[in-house]
């Protein structure tokens, strides 16, 4: 029984993507009363006045209708009376037309009831990726999982004053196929409490204004109309200083809100309330819609970012702490988003800026955005956004072109740069054509102001190279030699030249390794400054120029492995990010530099259980729980021959150990379940080049690489 005090009572009936075809409602008021029910049918729109149906008003009613056995579409709403009063409500569902009316055979009363078939109800909302197919299966099969799981989701109770998210639209000229297309993916949202924002920045477009005119202010929907043509970032201001949400979001006025986006964005925020910034992955569409493409992003990484804005939408801020910074910037147009950011996120906590890995948001990819159209002034403004981002820590740079000429490399100013004595550790046996080529690389092709070198050799009987080491020692005073004919332990010999070493940061460089071009070591120096880096790894190059070393992703096979493995030289990767320098779990041990800090808080290498493989990656797992950040850099280059001294793994005693570390590895660190923060969890991780899978469930929001210390 139910007891409606008010004149508008109302219910949501709801149900899930997957669900019985059929449900009946059964209406019964008090003491032979009558009702008068309203029923508003959701046709992709939300519930409207002009999509309702009013029954007759009668005694009591069965009304029935056919959901479908799977839609996108999970709700129709019920008024049961327009009046104060007091009634019994039963819903059921039913598989099957004929189990609905054999139950409905055995009511009592049936005869005086008036019935009401609401026929069929709408299944889905019109313009949903799932039903237009890409170009690539996989694409397509990726946006239906994605979004059929999100239908299922259920919203979490978030108990903030309404409005608790804002979304900000700056426009200017905008098509009116586009801000209709805008408008009513907000509208399908299945979540409410949200507030759209409009802010015209003076368009001249008849278009554009009409379109405004014609449309009524209501409580979910402001329209600024700003008299003059001011730029993104004031029609941006604008439309901030009307928000009334606890967090702020940016939408391009040709982009849209993915389906169930905003629930899953609202679940993720209450379930993680010390959050203090959230983003989402994208999906691409052409101007018709079609998904063309996906930008499946990394956890937070701050080194990433100061190489591209490689977060960009949806970005969800807190709205206080906009206010703090004083809200977007003139003077950076085509980059305002990027300099927003990097001032927002300036001092946050790592681990409560989040990524969602749902694609959220559509990117409508087109050829008139600003960015495009004035490419280069919003590439200068990017930069100039980047050296204020340094300057706030006290750091002086100079933003170059990256790898791709329009993304990003910050270098630190070298007169202001105090570079640490650094201990080049060289494990080594025999092997004189390697030993004799490194060594000479970092004497004669190494431009860098202080270093010394420790070979750590266990055993080498070429006279060749003990030649070769007493004439480095007669000429380089900064060149030493600990010898001890021993089995090769690639984690020992580090120790023991970590220990006998003087440097305050420590290089631990195979015999295999060839220098390219002599700033390599300065780079990877300047990389220690970087916030909490405390380990920097290099690009490495097969002699036939393909990629060795491009960062290690934790969790590939199961075990660690090289990400982008033999891929061509210069190959960017997703989003061009082998093009910048990253945060990674894990870098090579060939060429790795390992700051005295970093070195004192994580300890030895692993002797026991790391001899020969796999060390590398225990070190730097251990290093990242400790709190240091891992940097790998593509500006750092170097051929690796790699394994040329030590061979292959073959032979029964080599291959026992190597199946011992493995299994090692995956005690130690749970390597078969890790979730590395550099891959998105939406990517495979059974090959070296990642691929798209299909989601078998919505991955939870996840913080950044690098635990405070």
């Amino acid at each position: 029984m139910w007891k409606a005090t008010g004149e508008d009572p109302a219910f949501k009936l709801s149900y899930n993507v997957m669900r019985d075809a059929f449900v009946l409602i059964h209406l019964t008021p008090e003491n032979g009363k009558t009702l008068d029910p309203r029923v508003y049918i959701d046709r992709g729109k939300g519930f409207r006045e002009q999509d309702s149906m009013i029954l007759s008003t009668a005694g009591s009613f069965l009304i029935t209708a056919d959901v479908g056995r799977l839609g996108l579409i999970r709700s129709f709403r019920l008024d049961p009376c327009s009046k104060p009063s007091t009634f019994r409500m039963e819903a059921k569902t039913f598989p099957s037309k004929a189990a609905l009316t054999a139950y409905v055979k055995l009511l009592d009363g049936v005869e005086s009831t008036q019935q009401a078939e609401l026929g069929v109800l709408p299944r889905f909302r019109l313009k949903v990726p799932r039903f237009s197919s890409s170009k690539s299966p996989l694409l397509t099969r990726f946006v239906q999982a994605s979004y059929a799981l999100a239908a299922r989701e259920t919203p979490s109770p978030y108990d903030q004053i309404e409005p608790w998210l804002s979304i900000i639209v700056p426009v200017y000229n905008a098509s009116a196929r586009h801000l209709d297309d805008l408008l009513s993916s907000f509208d399908n949202q299945d979540q409410h409490g949200a507030e759209l924002i409009f802010s015209d920045d003076g368009s001249n477009s008849d278009d554009t204004r009409q379109w405004f005119l014609s449309r009524k202010e209501r409580n979910n929907l402001k329209i600024i109309m700003n008299s003059e043509n001011a730029g993104i970032a004031s029609a941006t201001n604008a439309g901030l200083l009307e928000a009334k949400g606890e967090w702020i979001t940016f939408l391009d006025h040709d982009d849209m809100i993915a389906p169930h986006a905003l629930k899953l964005i609202r679940k993720a925020l209450s379930e993680n309330r010390k959050t203090t910034f959230l983003y989402t992955d994208e999906l691409i569409v052409d101007d018709s819609l079609k998904p063309i493409g996906t930008l499946l992003k990394p956890a937070y990484d701050a080194v990433l970012l100061t190489g591209l804005n490689y977060i960009n939408h949806f970005s969800i801020y807190r709205h206080d702490r906009l206010r703090q910074i004083g809200y977007l910037r003139s003077g950076f147009d085509g980059s305002q988003d990027y300099d927003t950011l990097l001032r927002y996120l300036h001092g946050q906590n790592e681990e409560e800026i989040l990524h969602l890995p749902f694609p959220a948001y559509w990117w409508r990819r087109t050829s008139n955005t600003y960015s495009q159209t004035f490419l280069k002034q919003a590439t200068i403004n990017a930069r100039n956004a980047l050296e204020d981002h340094f300057a706030r820590y006290g750091d002086r740079v100079q933003v170059t072109s990256a790898i791709t000429a329009t993304l990003h490399r910050p270098v630190f100013d070298t007169n202001e740069l105090t570079w640490p004595k650094i201990s080049i550790i060289i494990p080594s046996r025999n092997s004189f054509a390697l030993i004799s080529r490194i060594l000479t690389d970092v004497y004669e092709r190494t431009d860098y102001p202080d270093y010394e070198v420790i070979v750590v050799d266990n055993g080498t009987t070429d006279q060749n190279v003990l030649d070769l080491y007493k004439m480095w020692e007669r000429n380089e005073a900064s060149f030493s030699v600990l010898m001890k004919s021993e089995p090769f332990n690639f984690s020992r010999s580090i120790n023991r030249g970590m220990q006998a070493s003087k440097g305050g940061a420590f290089l631990i460089l195979n015999n295999d390794v060839e220098v390219i071009e002599d700033q390599w070591l300065k780079e990877m120096a300047s990389c220690l400054s970087l916030k909490d880096a405390g380990i920097v790894g290099a690009k490495l190059l097969f002699p036939d120029d393909t990629i060795q070393h491009a960062g290690i992703i934790v969790g590939f096979g199961g075990l660690a492995g090289h990400w982008y493995l033999r891929s061509p030289k210069d190959y960017g990767g997703a989003m061009n990010r082998l093009h910048v320098r990253n945060s990674f779990t894990c870098v090579t041990g060939a060429v790795m530099l390992i700051s005295a800090e970093c070195a004192r808080a994580v300890g030895m290498w692993d002797e026991d259980h790391f001899a020969i493989a796999y060390n590398d990656v225990d070190y730097c797992l251990r290093a990242s729980k400790a709190g240091y950040r891992i940097v790998w850099t593509p500006f750092a280059c170097l051929y690796h021959h790699e394994s040329l001294s030590r061979g292959p793994e073959t032979g029964e005693d080599k291959i026992r150990r190597f199946e011992m570390e493995k299994s090692h590895l995956r005690k130690l660190h749970s390597t078969e379940d890790f979730q590395d923060f550099a891959l998105n969890p939406n990517l495979s991780r059974d090959m070296s080049v990642p691929r798209m899978i299909v989601p078998q469930i919505l991955y939870p929001p996840r913080g950044g690489g690098v635990p405070s210390r």
